[in-house]
Parts: structure tokens; C-alpha cells; sequence
């Protein structure tokens, strides 16, 4: 970096360009102290039992991010100031601020310049001693050695391929793309809040135009590799006033250096500064380039500029269409998948763009005699999956039929997150990863959904309706990774009538992992704070976009995912002509009592002998949940007035269980077994009369089936959405929801293996539960 007061003459390259052989400028005593009060006063928010969405939480470190952000010669001191931090967290056992710390390093470390090679040396070294830790610490541990790695023998690599990546910017050597898609539910979210976000989304990316994305890639990989003898001034300045074809070739030139340096087994620090230095004379000239390797700035040239790193490009979606998230995926891969799809990728997608040819079969006109001296040369050479053969035919013949190994996990759909082992392959983008020979999952799509509790059951619908829909068309799934998040937005209401149990889940994220409660579940407040403010009429907002700032924060960092067990729900009403329908569920399901009957020639009788009394008579049978895992079937009758079916623990019950864990060793948490609660009658007879008592009994389950035994009728209402209940119900079963079969599985069997056949019939035997993931910053901390 360039700095004020270092401007004596170098006499080697060595020592004056490479970033881990500067001299570390030292910051005024002041500026010091500033960012470590800001630091300390985010670890008291950590160590702080605050309750959860209050508003004075989530500033300090947003304004810590904005410190450096004005002032980037500050990063090597936060930084210092960080990692200090972490090895006093480390030999202290003060785990709970390891992973904020870490995350923050990490953010800092992205954007910042003239970090010294010592400093990612001993960060690098700290994420290794990590990896010793349980769960959640040594997955987030090695997320960011592996980054970290990179970063260290090729600066700027990761600012570099996040811009790439989240900008949409062309690149050969880097292909991958990022999306965040947000849905606003407005029938829950005031239309004052959606043109509030809105607003500040698009004030902030009408900067964001690629050729300015291109020049702070440009100057960030320069000055991250030349360190202070780039002239950043008047790198600036130059690139500003390039046309945009000659931006577009030194943008070109120097992602190639990067990424082919980046590729390499054993990455050259030295020759990576080679290349960078060749393309920094050609914008600036040699003399130029000499002047700034001998500390020849300008006398204005105190710092160097800032170079902001661009926030993602955010789509912003009214959600009034039960099929609008699976119609955007599509036309995120849409314009760049058709033209790369494989012939045999083609079939198996089933066109599965075009809604009108859903099973359509593809038929080709085959030229092929059957015999093998007809083969051309070198048709027995089986083609790499790379090849550009392979791009324009699937199959290959050898003599005879190829069967086509489909992978078992793509047959049975369990790639398309995974697991609930190690979610995410780290090292590598989201995206990344091949489910078919030849197709990369070269797309991430991160959804942020924005609301309460019943926004989440809508897009719990919306996951189930898209996991369903990919058994029959699979044009996703092979291309397409989905991340999930979450914002909690509740109705700005007066204290007294505040319903806090719209905002369950989010409080149980919040205690799951405290740096998601930190900085996202204070948002709440905030949003509406902002929506309460005038709009900026003017074109240029001098005001920091916080809310923008904390959702980029959070999809970037926010790796780390937290299963939720979707369950379905079928309904049997007292009128016979209806189908029985199914639904599901994610938060709760309540039930309450009918003040109307059925009539006499209705589905179930009134049981003789039953007394009148408030509510109605119930069965109830269902699969008491042990540890053993072993099935205990109980069947009870009581009179009850009402019933809830939590999928979420209370505040009063430990988080508990791993966020990743293997599917057959893992114990039954909390947050995957149903919490019921039964407001059971108890008629009591004395000297009085007789008379009726309330009591709440409650238990835990898996699978309950509840009927109506007398005349009674039932209401259900799934994730406390009016909008979503059902009336006149006499009986209903809640299970579990299983992975979505495949149709066309029968068919695909055909191609597997004795072995593989098995394999896939016990894994139908035994249906794996439908998981919902939402991405959270650690996971369960334990």
C-alpha cells in the first residue's frame, strides 16, 4: 500500500514490491486505540445475554467494516488487533467468539491490500490449530485455511473471484455465477418496508456498473501484488479514462495471471509479481512504473484510494406466484446452460424448459451400421469428460450397448445439498462440483426470504414443490446450487400487541448460532426504522446503506447451514366426496375445535356414553420418540379443546444436536421430532356437581394420526398462515416429509448395476426425510 512518509528510495524489487516484505506503517496511537475499543465492544455484545431482535446490537461491527472501508490503510492494524483477539479466545477457551472473529478476519482480509505475508502466515497457522475442535469449528476452520492458502501465495485471489462472481462478469478461466434472489411476501411485509429495500438495492447498484466493477478488480489484484509501488493514484486515473474495449483486455489480462497463477500445484509469489508488475508498465509506462518503485508519488498521494468492493447483485421479487422461484432459477440458467448442455444431458432434462412437453421422448436418427469395423478410428478410446466430443454426445459406442453409469445420488436425488455431512466443499465456490461427466455446477442461487414464520412455511412449500418438480424434469439439480436464507422481518406493532410467536424460528437461529442473532436478527428494527425514513430524492445517497451492507454480509459469510425436517400433513374431511389432500408444514400445525358437528349420516358417529362437556373427544396414536430409536406405538382417547404441533423446541430447551452429522450414527435432536401439546378436559365430580378442569400435556413424536370421535369438527392452520386452513376435518396424519421419488427412476434403474439396483432398493425402503437448509454463519454451536 501506499502510505505518507515512505516515500526514502528502494534499492531492490524484492524488498519494495512484495507485499509480505513491507514495512509495516504504523498508525497513529489514537487510530489504534479506536479499533480496539470497536472490537471490544463487539465481543461484549457476544458475551452480553441480550434478548433477541433488539436494536442496539449489530452496529459495532458494521461500523468496524466502515472504518477500513474509508480508510484502507487501517486493515493491517484491525487485522493485528483480530488475530490478537483469536489466540487470546484460543488459549482462554472463550469459544463463543472464535467464529465471529474469524468471520470478520476473514471480511477484512478479502478487501484489504498491504496485509503483510506474517500476518496471513499466523491466521493461516491459527485455522490449522482449528481444526482439532468438534463441529462447528473445524468446518469453518478449514473453509478459510483453504481460502486463506490461496490468498497467501496469490494476493487478491479472493476479491478477485467474488466480483467475478457475484457481478456476472465474463470470464473463461473463472465461469462461476452468483444470484441473490429476495422474496418479500406482500401480504406480510408493508408496502412501505418493500419500497424502502427497494430503494436502497437500487441506489446502490446504479454504481455498480461492470466497467467500474472491472476497474476496482484491475486495481485491487495490482495493488494487492505490488504492494506500495503502485502508483494507485494514477493507476486509478488511467483505468478511468481507458475506453471500455481496452478495460476489458487489461481486465482479461490480469484475471488471467491470477487464476492461471492461482491453478498451479506450487503458486509462485515471485513470478505472480512478475506477471502483475509486466501489465502495471503497460497501462502507466516504465518511468512511471519506476517512479513508483522509488517512492516518487505525487505530494497529494497521502493514502491510496479506496476500492470498495461492490455489494452482489440482488434481484428484488414480490412472491405472489406459488411456482415464481422455480420459474427464476430457470431463467438464471437459461441464457448461458443452453449452450452448454451435452446431448445426453439434453435427454435426460426432458426439455424440461418447456412446460408443454414435460415426458417428451427424444428421438435421433442413429447412422450406425452395429458393426465394429464401421467405427471410425479410435472409438474404443473412451473420451474425457472435458473433451469436446463428450460436449456433443453422451454416449460412446464399443462394439455394442454402453450401459450409462448414473451416479446412485443423483438417481435418488440426495446431491442437490448434499448430505448432512460436510455441506459445503470448501475451497471451492458453492456452485462448484460435478454431479454429471462434463456439467459443473457453475451457479449459485442464494435466496433470501424476508418475513416471519409463515414466509418460511411459503418457502418450505416452494422447496418441496421444487425437489418434486426436479424428479420429473432434472434441469437444476446437475447446474445449480441452492442457498438459503433468512432475515427475520416482523409487523411493526405496538409492544402489547406484538405476537412473538410469528418470530420462533429466528429466535431458535438466534440461539443456535449468537453471531447470526448478533447481526441478523437486529435487522428487524432497522428495516423498519428505514422505512419510516423520506425517500432520497436526490441521484447521489451520501448515507451507508446498512441493510444493504449486514444481507451482503451475511450471504457471503453465512456458509454454514442448519436443517429444518419439513413434515406433511394429510387431511381427511367429513364431506367423503373431497379428496383427501396433503400439505406440509416447517414451524407448527394448530388445531382447535369446530363449534359446529357433523350431521348424523356424517363420517364418525357420536360415541355413546360420551359426556357433553367443552371441546371434543380425540384419539390420538403416535410413535413416542426415544433415543434408542426404537418404534413405541402409544394410543390414547381424551376430550381435549385444542391442540400444537411444534417442529421447533422452545426457549426454555437446549439447542442440541449436530448441524452435520452422519445419517445413521446421528442421535434425534430437538429440532427434527415434533413437540405436541394437548389442552386436555378433565371432568371432575364432587358435592357440587360436576365440573371440568384444563391441563397442557405434552410429548414428543414423529408420526401422530389424531380423529374425531363424536360429532365434533376440526380446524387446522399449517405455520400459523390464515391463508393456509382447512375447515370441517375429521381426521388428519402428520409424518415426516420423505425425499420426492423420482418417475422416471424405473427407467434409469434399467442402466445400474446388480449392486447399484440393490443399493437403490433399500434406499427406497428406507426414505430419507425431506431437510430444509438455511444458511447461518456456525451452525449449532454446542
Amino acid at each position: 500500500m501506499e502510505s505518507s512518509g515512505e516515500n526514502a528510495p528502494r534499492t531492490g524489487r524484492a524488498n519494495s514490491t512484495q507485499p509480505g516484505c513491507e514495512t509495516p506503517v504504523r498508525l497513529p496511537k489514537d487510530v489504534e486505540l479506536d479499533l480496539e475499543r470497536s472490537v471490544q465492544a463487539v465481543l461484549r455484545e457476544l458475551s452480553a445475554q441480550a434478548p433477541a431482535l433488539q436494536s442496539n446490537q449489530g452496529m459495532w461491527r458494521w461500523s468496524l467494516h466502515k472504518k477500513v472501508e474509508r480508510d484502507p490503510s487501517k486493515s493491517p492494524a484491525l487485522v493485528r488487533i483480530l488475530l490478537r483477539e483469536l489466540e487470546k479466545a484460543e488459549s482462554e477457551d472463550l469459544r463463543h467468539v472464535i467464529i465471529p472473529l474469524l468471520h470478520t478476519l476473514m471480511y477484512v482480509l478479502t478487501k484489504a491490500t498491504g496485509i503483510a505475508e506474517e500476518l496471513y502466515r499466523r491466521t493461516y497457522a491459527f485455522c490449522m490449530r482449528l481444526l482439532t475442535l468438534p463441529a462447528p469449528y473445524c468446518t469453518v476452520a478449514l473453509d478459510c485455511a483453504v481460502r486463506l492458502k490461496t490468498e497467501t501465495a496469490v494476493p487478491g485471489t479472493l476479491y478477485q473471484r467474488l466480483v467475478i462472481a457475484e457481478q456476472n462478469l465474463p470470464s473463461e478461466l473463472y465461469p462461476y455465477q452468483e444470484r441473490v434472489f429476495l422474496f418479500v411476501d406482500p401480504e406480510l411485509v408493508s408496502p412501505s418496508v418493500c419500497s424502502a429495500l427497494l430503494l436502497e438495492i437500487q441506489a446502490a447498484q446504479e454504481q455498480q456498473t461492470p466497467e467500474a466493477c472491472m476497474r476496482h478488480v484491475v486495481s485491487h489484484a495490482l495493488q494487492a501484488a505490488l504492494g506500495e509501488a503502485c502508483h494507485a493514484g494514477a493507476l486509478q486515473r488511467k483505468l478511468q479514462a481507458s475506453p471500455r474495449h481496452a478495460l476489458e483486455r487489461i481486465f482479461h489480462a490480469v484475471v488471467a495471471a491470477v487464476e492461471q497463477m492461482a491453478s498451479e500445484p506450487s503458486p509462485s509469489r515471485e513470478g505472480h509479481l512478475e506477471r502483475l508488475e509486466e501489465i502495471y508498465c503497460s497501462l502507466l509506462g516504465p518511468a512511471a512504473a519506476a517512479r513508483g518503485r522509488c517512492g516518487g508519488h505525487d505530494a497529494l498521494q497521502d493514502r491510496p484510494p479506496s476500492i470498495p468492493l461492490p455489494s452482489p447483485y440482488i434481484t428484488f421479487h414480490l412472491w405472489t406466484d406459488e411456482e415464481q422461484l422455480w420459474k427464476e432459477l430457470v431463467l438464471f440458467l437459461r441464457p448461458r446452460s443452453q449452450m452448454r448442455l451435452s446431448a445426453d444431458l439434453e435427454a435426460l432434462d426432458l426439455q424440461g424448459l418447456l412446460p408443454d412437453r414435460e415426458l417428451a421422448r427424444v428421438s435421433v436418427l442413429s447412422t450406425d451400421s452395429g458393426i465394429e469395423r464401421d467405427l471410425p478410428l479410435g472409438a474404443d478410446e473412451l473420451l474425457t469428460p472435458s473433451s469436446p466430443e463428450m460436449e456433443h454426445g453422451g454416449l460412446q459406442r464399443k462394439g455394442g450397448m454402453k450401459k450409462r453409469a448414473w451416479p446412485l445420488d443423483l438417481l435418488m436425488l440426495g446431491g442437490w445439498d448434499g448430505p448432512p455431512g460436510l455441506h459445503r466443499r470448501t475451497g471451492r465456490p458453492d456452485g462448484d462440483g460435478e454431479l454429471l461427466p462434463g456439467v459443473s455446477r457453475l451457479h449459485t442461487a442464494r435466496v433470501l426470504v424476508l418475513g416471519d414464520d409463515r414466509m418460511l412455511g411459503r418457502l418450505a412449500q416452494a422447496y418441496h414443490s421444487l425437489r418434486k418438480r426436479e424428479t420429473q424434469k432434472f434441469c437444476l439439480t446437475p447446474r445449480l446450487s441452492l442457498q438459503l436464507y433468512y432475515i427475520p422481518v416482523l409487523a411493526a406493532k405496538p409492544a402489547a400487541s406484538r405476537q412473538p410467536e410469528l418470530g420462533e424460528l429466528a429466535a431458535f437461529l438466534g440461539r443456535a448460532d449468537p453471531w447470526y442473532q448478533n447481526t441478523v436478527n437486529t435487522l428487524c428494527p432497522a428495516i423498519h426504522k428505514l422505512a419510516e425514513m423520506p425517500p432520497s430524492l436526490g441521484s447521489s445517497r451520501t448515507v451507508d446503506p446498512f441493510i444493504l451492507d449486514v444481507i451482503t454480509y451475511y450471504v457471503r459469510m453465512g456458509t454454514q447451514p442448519i436443517y429444518f425436517q419439513i413434515y406433511t400433513v394429510k387431511i381427511f374431511f367429513g364431506d367423503l366426496s373431497q379428496d383427501p389432500p396433503e400439505d406440509i408444514f416447517l414451524t407448527e400445525l394448530t388445531v382447535k375445535i369446530q363449534d359446529s358437528k357433523l350431521p348424523k349420516d356424517g363420517f364418525s358417529p357420536r360415541r355413546k356414553g360420551v359426556a357433553e362437556g367443552p371441546g371434543a373427544e380425540l384419539s390420538i396414536c403416535y410413535q413416542k420418540a426415544l433415543l434408542s430409536h426404537r418404534a413405541q406405538e402409544v394410543t390414547v382417547s381424551l376430550r381435549a379443546t385444542g391442540l400444537v404441533l411444534k417442529a421447533l423446541p422452545g426457549s426454555d430447551t437446549e439447542v442440541s444436536g449436530p448441524t452435520h452429522c452422519p445419517p445413521t450414527a446421528a442421535p434425534l435432536p430437538d429440532h427434527t421430532c415434533l413437540n405436541v401439546s394437548v389442552t386436555e378436559v378433565v371432568k371432575t365430580s364432587n358435592l357440587a356437581g360436576r365440573s371440568f378442569s384444563v391441563v397442557t400435556n405434552t410429548f414428543r413424536t414423529a408420526n401422530i394420526r389424531i380423529q374425531s370421535q363424536d360429532q365434533r369438527l376440526l380446524t387446522l392452520l399449517l405455520d400459523k398462515d390464515s391463508r393456509r386452513t382447512f375447515r370441517d376435518v375429521v381426521r388428519f396424519e402428520v409424518a415426516p416429509c420423505p425425499e420426492p421419488c423420482s418417475g422416471t427412476q424405473k427407467s434409469k434403474a434399467l442402466w445400474l448395476s446388480s449392486h447399484q439396483q440393490k443399493e437403490m432398493e433399500r434406499t427406497r425402503a428406507m426414505p430419507k426425510p425431506l431437510l430444509m437448509p438455511i444458511n447461518t454463519f456456525s451452525g449449532i454451536v454446542q
